[in-house]
Protein backbone atom coordinates (compact mmCIF):
# COMPACT_ATOMS: atom_id res chain seq x y z
CA UNK A 1 0.00 0.00 0.00
CA UNK A 2 1.92 2.81 -0.91
CA UNK A 3 -0.88 5.62 -2.11
CA UNK A 4 -3.85 7.27 -0.43
CA UNK A 5 -6.49 5.14 0.36
CA UNK A 6 -9.25 5.12 -1.13
CA UNK A 7 -12.05 3.85 1.08
CA UNK A 8 -12.94 7.05 2.81
CA UNK A 9 -16.47 7.42 4.12
CA UNK A 10 -18.36 9.56 1.82
CA UNK A 11 -19.89 11.64 4.89
CA UNK A 12 -16.76 12.43 6.50
CA UNK A 13 -15.40 13.52 2.47
CA UNK A 14 -17.74 16.53 2.38
CA UNK A 15 -17.43 17.57 6.30
CA UNK A 16 -15.10 20.70 5.95
CA UNK A 17 -14.55 20.76 10.22
CA UNK A 18 -12.84 17.37 10.12
CA UNK A 19 -9.32 17.10 10.79
CA UNK A 20 -6.85 15.68 7.81
CA UNK A 21 -3.80 13.41 8.94
CA UNK A 22 -1.75 11.24 7.41
CA UNK A 23 -0.74 7.76 8.47
CA UNK A 24 2.93 6.68 8.09
CA UNK A 25 2.82 2.96 9.53
CA UNK A 26 4.85 -0.03 7.79
CA UNK A 27 2.74 -2.78 8.82
CA UNK A 28 -0.88 -2.63 6.39
CA UNK A 29 -2.92 -4.43 8.81
CA UNK A 30 -2.23 -1.78 11.73
CA UNK A 31 -2.65 0.85 9.39
CA UNK A 32 -6.06 0.09 8.10
CA UNK A 33 -6.95 -0.61 11.67
CA UNK A 34 -5.65 3.05 12.33
CA UNK A 35 -7.54 4.15 9.23
CA UNK A 36 -10.55 2.90 10.85
CA UNK A 37 -10.55 4.37 14.32
CA UNK A 38 -9.76 7.63 12.96
CA UNK A 39 -13.11 7.30 10.38
CA UNK A 40 -15.00 6.52 13.03
CA UNK A 41 -14.06 9.50 15.26
CA UNK A 42 -14.90 11.78 12.30
CA UNK A 43 -11.08 12.58 11.15
CA UNK A 44 -10.20 12.70 7.22
CA UNK A 45 -7.25 10.39 6.43
CA UNK A 46 -5.72 11.40 3.90
CA UNK A 47 -3.21 8.40 2.83
CA UNK A 48 -0.87 6.03 4.37
CA UNK A 49 2.75 6.17 3.87
CA UNK A 50 5.06 2.80 4.66
CA UNK A 51 8.10 4.51 4.94
CA UNK A 52 10.08 8.00 5.93
CA UNK A 53 10.32 8.98 2.35
CA UNK A 54 7.22 8.23 1.38
CA UNK A 55 6.31 10.42 4.68
CA UNK A 56 7.63 13.36 3.72
CA UNK A 57 6.34 13.61 0.19
CA UNK A 58 3.16 12.72 0.79
CA UNK A 59 2.91 15.64 3.53
CA UNK A 60 4.75 17.84 0.91
CA UNK A 61 1.74 16.94 -1.27
CA UNK A 62 -1.10 16.85 0.93
CA UNK A 63 -0.34 18.99 3.71
CA UNK A 64 -2.23 17.66 6.58
CA UNK A 65 -3.00 18.86 9.80
CA UNK A 66 -1.49 16.41 11.85
CA UNK A 67 0.47 13.18 11.23
CA UNK A 68 0.91 9.82 12.86
CA UNK A 69 4.32 8.48 12.23
CA UNK A 70 5.59 5.17 13.43
CA UNK A 71 9.22 5.26 15.41
CA UNK A 72 10.15 2.10 13.63
CA UNK A 73 9.89 2.21 9.76
CA UNK A 74 11.38 -0.54 7.01
CA UNK A 75 14.29 1.41 5.23
CA UNK A 76 16.97 3.50 5.75
CA UNK A 77 14.97 6.24 7.22
CA UNK A 78 12.85 5.93 10.57
CA UNK A 79 10.50 7.59 11.97
CA UNK A 80 12.50 9.90 14.14
CA UNK A 81 14.35 11.21 10.64
CA UNK A 82 11.46 11.39 8.75
CA UNK A 83 10.34 13.94 11.26
CA UNK A 84 13.05 16.10 11.47
CA UNK A 85 13.21 16.55 7.92
CA UNK A 86 9.42 17.31 7.58
CA UNK A 87 9.72 19.75 10.73
CA UNK A 88 12.21 21.74 9.15
CA UNK A 89 9.60 22.67 6.21
CA UNK A 90 6.41 22.35 8.08
CA UNK A 91 5.00 23.76 11.08
CA UNK A 92 2.45 20.77 11.32
CA UNK A 93 1.86 18.44 14.94
CA UNK A 94 3.61 15.27 14.74
CA UNK A 95 2.40 12.30 17.34
CA UNK A 96 4.85 8.74 17.13
CA UNK A 97 3.39 5.63 17.70
CA UNK A 98 5.56 2.94 19.12
CA UNK A 99 5.05 -0.51 20.86
CA UNK A 100 8.48 -0.43 22.54
CA UNK A 101 10.99 2.31 22.26
CA UNK A 102 14.80 2.11 23.73
CA UNK A 103 16.40 4.76 25.67
CA UNK A 104 18.22 6.25 22.63
CA UNK A 105 15.72 5.96 20.02
CA UNK A 106 13.33 7.93 23.13
CA UNK A 107 16.34 10.33 23.30
CA UNK A 108 16.54 11.01 19.60
CA UNK A 109 12.87 11.08 19.08
CA UNK A 110 12.40 13.53 22.20
CA UNK A 111 14.50 15.90 20.22
CA UNK A 112 12.10 16.44 17.46
CA UNK A 113 9.55 17.73 19.75
CA UNK A 114 6.75 15.53 19.06
CA UNK A 115 3.20 16.50 20.33
CA UNK A 116 2.97 13.28 21.57
CA UNK A 117 3.19 9.61 22.07
CA UNK A 118 0.93 6.72 21.72
CA UNK A 119 2.31 3.38 22.88
CA UNK A 120 0.57 0.44 20.96
CA UNK A 121 -1.38 -1.03 21.43
CA UNK A 122 -3.96 1.69 22.46
CA UNK A 123 -7.85 2.59 22.78
CA UNK A 124 -9.67 4.63 20.72
CA UNK A 125 -10.62 6.89 23.65
CA UNK A 126 -6.38 7.29 23.99
CA UNK A 127 -5.89 8.07 20.06
CA UNK A 128 -9.04 11.07 19.82
CA UNK A 129 -7.59 12.75 23.42
CA UNK A 130 -3.85 12.35 22.12
CA UNK A 131 -4.86 13.79 18.63
CA UNK A 132 -7.51 16.68 20.21
CA UNK A 133 -4.92 18.15 22.83
CA UNK A 134 -2.24 18.12 19.69
CA UNK A 135 -4.31 19.89 17.31
CA UNK A 136 -5.23 22.34 20.00
CA UNK A 137 -1.65 22.85 21.27
CA UNK A 138 -0.64 23.44 17.32
CA UNK A 139 -3.56 25.54 16.79
CA UNK A 140 -2.07 27.50 20.32
CA UNK A 141 1.35 27.72 19.16
CA UNK A 142 0.85 29.01 15.35
CA UNK A 143 -1.45 32.01 17.43
CA UNK A 144 0.98 33.27 19.53
CA UNK A 145 3.80 32.67 16.63
CA UNK A 146 1.61 35.37 15.13
CA UNK A 147 1.49 37.57 17.82
CA UNK A 148 5.38 37.72 18.10
CA UNK A 149 5.72 38.82 15.06
CA UNK A 150 3.10 41.03 14.96
CA UNK A 151 4.75 42.52 18.19
CA UNK A 152 8.16 42.67 16.35
CA UNK A 153 6.70 44.30 13.43
CA UNK A 154 5.68 46.82 15.82
CA UNK A 155 8.55 47.26 17.84
CA UNK A 156 10.35 47.73 14.49
CA UNK A 157 7.74 50.33 13.16
CA UNK A 158 8.22 51.70 16.95
CA UNK A 159 12.03 52.32 16.77
CA UNK A 160 11.23 53.45 13.07
CA UNK A 161 9.27 56.76 14.26
CA UNK A 162 11.45 57.23 17.14
CA UNK A 163 14.62 57.53 15.04
CA UNK A 164 12.32 59.36 12.68
CA UNK A 165 11.72 61.88 15.65
CA UNK A 166 15.24 61.72 17.09
CA UNK A 167 16.52 62.60 13.24
CA UNK A 168 13.86 65.66 13.00
CA UNK A 169 14.90 67.21 16.51
CA UNK A 170 18.49 66.85 16.08
CA UNK A 171 17.55 69.55 13.29
CA UNK A 172 15.16 71.86 15.03
CA UNK A 173 17.36 75.04 15.91
CA UNK A 174 16.50 76.54 19.43
CA UNK A 175 18.06 79.48 21.23
CA UNK A 176 18.75 79.41 25.10
CA UNK A 177 21.42 80.83 27.21
CA UNK A 178 22.88 83.96 27.72
CA UNK A 179 22.97 86.18 24.07
CA UNK A 180 25.89 88.86 23.85
CA UNK A 181 24.30 91.65 21.93
CA UNK A 182 25.77 95.10 21.06
CA UNK A 183 24.23 97.80 23.15
CA UNK A 184 24.61 100.19 20.19
CA UNK A 185 24.35 98.53 16.50
CA UNK A 186 22.76 95.85 18.23
CA UNK A 187 24.93 93.20 16.03
CA UNK A 188 25.28 89.87 17.73
CA UNK A 189 28.27 87.23 19.25
CA UNK A 190 28.22 83.85 18.18
CA UNK A 191 29.53 80.88 20.18
CA UNK A 192 32.98 81.04 17.53
CA UNK A 193 33.22 84.95 18.41
CA UNK A 194 32.30 86.22 15.89
CA UNK A 195 29.97 89.78 15.61
CA UNK A 196 26.49 89.35 13.04
CA UNK A 197 23.73 91.52 12.35
CA UNK A 198 20.83 89.60 14.28
CA UNK A 199 18.86 89.11 11.87
CA UNK A 200 21.60 86.19 10.16
CA UNK A 201 21.74 85.06 14.17
CA UNK A 202 18.74 84.10 14.52
CA UNK A 203 17.89 83.14 11.35
CA UNK A 204 20.95 80.81 12.02
CA UNK A 205 20.02 79.76 14.81
CA UNK A 206 16.41 79.36 14.54
CA UNK A 207 13.74 78.21 12.20
CA UNK A 208 12.34 81.61 11.89
CA UNK A 209 12.27 83.66 8.76
CA UNK A 210 11.95 87.67 8.02
CA UNK A 211 9.91 90.07 6.97
CA UNK A 212 10.99 93.49 6.69
CA UNK A 213 9.08 96.20 7.71
CA UNK A 214 9.60 99.87 8.91
CA UNK A 215 7.63 100.22 12.74
CA UNK A 216 5.51 103.46 12.64
CA UNK A 217 8.43 105.43 15.28
CA UNK A 218 10.77 104.89 12.81
CA UNK A 219 8.52 105.38 9.52
CA UNK A 220 8.19 109.20 11.16
CA UNK A 221 11.58 109.49 11.49
CA UNK A 222 12.86 108.68 7.74
CA UNK A 223 9.67 109.51 6.29
CA UNK A 224 8.10 112.19 7.93
CA UNK A 225 5.99 113.39 4.40
CA UNK A 226 4.40 110.02 3.92
CA UNK A 227 2.04 108.71 6.33
CA UNK A 228 2.81 105.05 6.17
CA UNK A 229 0.42 104.25 8.96
CA UNK A 230 -2.34 106.45 9.02
CA UNK A 231 -4.41 104.17 11.77
CA UNK A 232 -1.35 104.70 14.11
CA UNK A 233 -2.51 108.48 14.79
CA UNK A 234 -5.99 107.16 15.40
Amino acid sequence: MNAATNNIQPDMQNEPSSKSILIVEDESIIAMEIESRLQKLGYRVLAIAQDGEEAIAKVDELKPDLVLMDIYLKGPMDGVEATEAIRKKHELPIIYLTANTDEQTFQRAKVTEPFGYLLKPFEERELHTTIEIALYKAKTERELSKYRRELEDSLKERDTLIDKLQDALSKVKTLSGLVPICAACKSVRDDKGYWEQIESFIRNHSEAEFTHLVCPTCAKKLYPEIDLYPDEDK
